[in-house]
């Protein structure tokens, strides 16, 4: 893998934690606010999908390596 692409690769990784982050304070936040559940599950679904992509993500800047 090219220089410039793992570097574009591990920029979107830091993107992606930081918007996981976010909707991590959000939900907290709607939690502590009594906000409706239905609302909650919909944000930590989108959470997963952000956790998701992350980790493929991760899995192509590191390589694997067989023991």
């Amino acid at each position: 893998m090219a220089d410039q692409e793992q570097a574009e690769i591990r920029l979107m990784v830091a993107r992606l934690r930081q918007e996981h982050e976010d909707y991590d304070a959000a939900i907290n936040a709607m939690i502590q606010t009594g906000c409706d559940a239905l609302r909650i599950q919909r944000m930590k679904k989108k959470k997963l999908v952000i956790k998701d992509k992350l980790s493929k993500l991760e899995d192509q800047i590191i390589p694997d390596i067989i023991a």
